[in-house]
């Protein structure tokens, strides 16, 4: 987690208005940061839910097509945007699916006013999916607005939990430096993930085995946010004392970087959502990190950087302004710190893993061609006999 202190005397704090805005990752971060969140949007009851118990005198507006304008003094607008049809597990059908289309309602707002900051979070997938079209729209519709922008993927292992996520985060301003909040702090050399050894925890998840697991060494892949019905798609860990376990709802929250029980509101609509809620959510520490670089920009350095030539894929990190486009260098690991050790952050026991669920991964995973760490599957038999 982000520990500096920020002196009072040097605070500028903005007012967000937050669109999608989920259980309020994105909102709880940049609280941290000493921003100030007067409006809330979110069309999920069970969000809501927890939106209400959580900022309780914030004004919350279920549907964004419902209404014409932002608080007339908003500084900044946020939007953690639906990504079902831009994610890899999702239907693939892009930027003009009926889901991720939504984030036109965002830039309908923002024309009809100026605002300081627009930033918006997304899947890493959507830099590749169709070459990028979500991506160039997006921008596009920003370049049209006269908006300097910047882009950076940011992985939430970097940012002290143990869950390799990648996520794309574009800032845009019409009269600031978005590259001096998003990719002016960087480290030289980005810490190669520890080898996959059964001295450390292996994460994987178990409901796949034949073209994919998302296997991670000491920590877990990406969460999911689960099926429509709340049925859970938590991953599960191999650890050194040979179980098979996955992690409680509660381990879930932390592992976004939210306080244990933050989504228990969801309760009372239906608890099985909690998952998808905390798996769609946008992982606290870099909103918290985003937020205090908009209060403390650093200057960017782009004397390395090479102008993006068209039809190039899109990098890891680029910005534009009305020079052109540019491709930055700038890592997914902005604080240059090590990964957090799931064996020092979890706290157990968790959930065993069912002898169904392990014995269906491992017959999916001897039939498939998939390479695994040295002893993984034996350990894995063992558990089961």
């Amino acid at each position: 987690m982000v520990t500096e202190v920020l002196d009072p005397v040097r605070v500028t704090r903005l007012n967000v208005a937050s669109l999608f805005s989920g259980i309020g990752g994105f909102e709880l971060g940049l609280s941290r940061a000493g921003h100030k969140t007067n409006l809330l949007c979110e069309v999920d009851p069970a969000a809501k839910s927890v939106l209400d118990q959580r900022f309780p005198r914030t004004p919350i507006i279920s549907d964004i097509s419902e209404f014409d304008s932002l608080p007339i003094t908003t500084d900044l607008v946020c939007a953690g945007f639906p990504c079902q049809n831009l994610s890899m597990a999702g239907d693939k059908s892009g930027i003009t699916g009926p889901k991720s289309s939504l984030v036109d309602q965002v830039f309908r707002l923002i024309d009809g006013q100026q605002v300081r900051w627009v930033l918006f979070e997304n899947v890493y997938f959507m830099l590749h999916l169709n070459r990028g079209k979500a991506m160039e729209y997006m921008i596009g519709r920003l370049e049209q607005k006269g908006m300097r922008w910047a882009y950076r993927v940011l992985n939430t292992q970097w940012f002290g939990l143990p869950q390799r996520r990648r996520r794309v985060f574009l800032i845009a301003s019409t009269d600031e430096d978005p590259r001096d909040v998003i990719l002016s702090d960087n480290s030289c050399v980005v810490k190669e993930s520890r080898v996959s050894t059964l001295d450390h925890p292996i994460g994987f998840y178990w409901t796949e085995g034949r073209s994919g697991v998302g296997l991670t060494s000491d920590g877990i892949p990406p969460l999911k946010s689960g099926s429509a019905l709340g049925i859970a798609s938590a991953p599960a860990v191999l650890f050194p004392d040979g179980s098979v376990e996955t992690p409680t709802i509660q381990e879930a929250e932390r592992l976004q970087g939210f306080p244990i029980d933050w989504t228990v509101a969801a309760e009372q609509v239906n608890g099985r959502l909690r998952w998808r809620l905390v798996g769609n959510a946008v992982s606290v520490p870099i909103a918290e990190w985003i937020g205090r670089k908009l209060v403390r920009p650093r200057a960017y350095d782009s004397s390395l950087d090479e102008r993006l030539q068209v039809g190039e894929l899109w990098p890891a990190a680029a910005w534009g302004d009305s020079s052109g486009r540019f491709r930055s260098s700038a890592t997914q690991n902005p604080l240059g710190a090590g990964s957090t050790s799931l064996s020092a952050f979890a706290i157990r026991p968790w959930n065993s893993l069912s002898t169904r669920a392990l014995s269906g991964f491992v017959a999916r995973a001897d039939s498939s061609r998939l390479k695994f760490p040295l002893g993984f599957l034996d350990a894995l038999r063992r558990r089961l006999a």
